[in-house]
């Protein structure tokens, strides 16, 4: 039992919970408390779960769609009769408000809904060849067995969101925790066994040694598909391992967010939504306002409202109902942050206007924080901060808020606040990021595609395009004799 919930505490693998000579512990961020231990997974375990996904793959692609989509309907009338207990163990193990992990639940069944209403809708195509005598024939079929990787920021979301793609599809998944929020995940997947996925389709593996599981998986040819969430930094070694046998790589990696406000933009309105996108999950969101840019006619408005509603946003355990911002994951992004904040001061000359220290006590607590930089030519400026730093910059023009924003190896989500829907559509146009908030700091929606460009990451999760990652085209050449009728 966890906090009066019922959640595995092993490795599940074809079908069964099981547990691992060595655990781990789980520890709630808010207290430094251990929460729980869980099952410590190695390489064996990890091929384990692998030959279980492949044992599965032919049965659980050819069940007809229709009852693989109820499945999916059975598990999502599951999953939401356990809101509670699921916001519950993410506030516990990830400390997050409890009301930021019931609007992560929330959005996490959307996806899953969401696939589960595309499964019976896959289709492809016929034409006729443009020579003439054949037919041309496309299908879609699933990649195969697929490893997904989940952090630890967005624990729900990911599973929802990797997994109904990957199953929806017709593939096999060996589904990796992170070791900070395992309890989320085998939560999950305990409800989809309940709901009747058979054997072998879903499987689970925590572990505190992430490299030891996914480096023998990717070596290992009957894996087909990798899809992963994290730093750029993991991604690429992650892209190296999958190159040797050509495995199939969805990546959505660091950002390094551009949050524009121009100077007709409405200004209430965009510190309202640059307070929810930068502080949302404690600044811990690759989607996060990285960079505050402003222009400098509405530069000092923006800046003095911004500050006054950053500090009045308050700072404590998830579970205490007025808490909006949480504490960071552990002691050692804790100890990072308070460097980030020296280094903005010492080595780039921020000044700082709000915050800029840890918060005394029990948990992983840092204040936020706003600082106002002077330039924008600092080494910093273009790294994901990836915590409660809000960084703002000032600029005189249009153009250079463009070059300002693009002037970055990252580009995953930027944002753009102005009342001109000319300029809106232009910028958005030219912004280099995947994807583009106009007048809005949350974009998360089931149907559009999430992901980025450059070093960002490759494919998308959402939507189609989200889909397709986890299906192959197959094109069928079929010679037809249109004499055979004479």
């Amino acid at each position: 039992m966890v906090r009066d919930h019922e959640v595995p505490l092993g490795i599940y693998v074809g079908g069964s919970w099981e547990t691992t000579e060595r655990e781990f512990t789980v520890v709630n961020p808010s207290t430094g408390d251990v929460i729980a231990s869980v099952s410590d997974g190695g390489p064996a375990d990890g091929i384990r779960a692998l030959d279980a996904a492949v044992a599965a793959q032919d049965e659980w692609r050819k069940m007809a769609p229709r009852a693989r989509a109820n499945l999916f309907h059975s598990a999502h009338r599951l999953l939401v009769s356990r809101a509670d207990a699921f916001a519950d163990i993410m506030t516990l193990e990830s400390g997050k408000p409890r009301a930021e992990s019931v609007g992560e639940f929330a959005l996490s069944m959307s996806f899953f809904q969401w696939y589960a209403e595309q499964i019976a809708h896959i289709h492809g195509t016929y034409s006729t060849s443009s020579s003439g005598g054949f037919r041309v024939m496309t299908t879609k079929q699933p990649v195969g067995p697929a490893l997904l990787i989940t952090p630890w920021n967005f624990p729900m979301l990911m599973n929802a969101r990797k997994g109904g793609a990957a199953l929806a599809a017709g593939c096999t998944v060996v589904l990796k925790s992170a070791s900070e929020t395992p309890l989320t995940a085998a939560l999950f997947v305990s409800t989809l066994e309940e709901a009747g996925f058979p054997p072998g389709v879903v499987n689970l593996i925590h572990t505190s040694d992430s490299a030891s599981i996914s480096a023998p998986l990717l070596a290992d040819q009957r894996l087909r598909k990798v899809s992963f969430t994290g730093s750029t930094a993991v991604g690429s070694i992650l892209l190296q391992q999958s190159a040797r046998n050509i495995v199939n790589a969805s990546m959505e990696l660091g950002g390094d967010g551009p949050f524009i406000v121009l100077a007709d933009a409405d200004v209430d309105l965009a510190v309202r939504e640059a307070v929810n996108c930068k502080f949302r999950n404690a600044g811990q969101a690759c989607v996060a306002a990285n960079r505050i840019i402003l222009h400098r006619d509405i530069a000092e408005e923006f800046t003095e409202k911004f500050v006054a509603a950053s500090r009045a946003l308050p700072v404590g355990d998830g579970f205490d109902g007025t808490s909006v911002v949480g504490p960071l994951i552990n002691a050692r992004q804790r100890e990072r942050t308070e460097r980030l904040v020296e280094d903005f001061q010492n080595a780039a000359g921020a000044t700082l206007l709000l915050g800029g220290k840890p918060i005394e006590g029990d948990g992983f607590f840092f204040e936020p924080t706003v600082l106002s930089f002077p330039d924008k030519k600092h080494e910093f400026c273009n790294d994901e901060i990836f915590a409660p730093i809000a960084a703002l910059y000032t600029v005189d023009s249009v153009t250079e808020a463009l070059q300002f924003a693009n002037d970055t190896h990252y580009g995953l989500a930027a944002y753009l606040f102005t009342t001109d829907i000319s300029r809106a559509i232009t910028l958005a146009e030219r912004l280099e990021f995947g994807m583009v908030g106009v007048n809005r700091g949350i974009m998360a929606e089931p149907s559009a595609p999430f992901g980025g460009v450059k070093s960002s990451g490759l494919g998308r999760e959402g939507g189609h395009d989200g889909l397709d990652d986890f299906l192959e085209p197959k094109y069928i050449a079929l010679t037809v004799d249109e004499s055979s009728i004479e």
